[in-house]
């Protein structure tokens, strides 16, 4: 996601509601994944992963073993096909993840927007719509 993806239709401040956007840097100094939140909010509401986040923590975990895996194979000059279907298991448990991920969005972001009004759900069913187009894409 680049900066020009962001929100050019409004809906940057129903997104900032629900999900500020994140500083450009970690304490550790890396860079950070650029949200679609178009401007800054001081308030950090409850995002709908919340009561899964340890179990999202270990499955990316998981994923990122996947990639490292990968690197491995590479670098034993294991056989193409063998990779190739690492390569697959890994896209798919990202797939996976960033379904799980969409439904909790949907169940507590866009449901929280129904409940303020018409302007929020619309603007959190188009933002959700962006995402599902993204995940298609790839």
């Amino acid at each position: 996601m680049t900066p020009t993806d962001a929100d050019t239709n409004g809906s940057a401040a129903a997104a900032a509601a629900c999900h500020p956007q994140q500083p450009d840097t970690d304490p550790r100094g890396e860079a950070q994944t650029v949200t679609d939140n178009a401007e800054t909010s001081p308030t950090s509401g409850t995002h709908g992963y919340a009561k899964q986040k340890d179990a999202h923590i270990k499955r990316l975990r998981r994923i990122e073993g996947q990639i490292r895996g990968l690197q491995r194979m590479l670098e034993e000059d294991v056989y193409c096909i063998d990779i190739l279907t690492q390569v697959s298991a890994s896209t798919k448990g990202l797939q996976s993840f960033g379904l799980q991920l969409l439904e909790e969005h949907l169940r507590h972001c866009v449901a929280d927007a129904a409940v303020k009004g018409p302007e929020a759900i619309d603007a959190k069913v188009q933002e959700a719509t962006k995402a599902i187009e993204r995940m298609l894409r790839t």
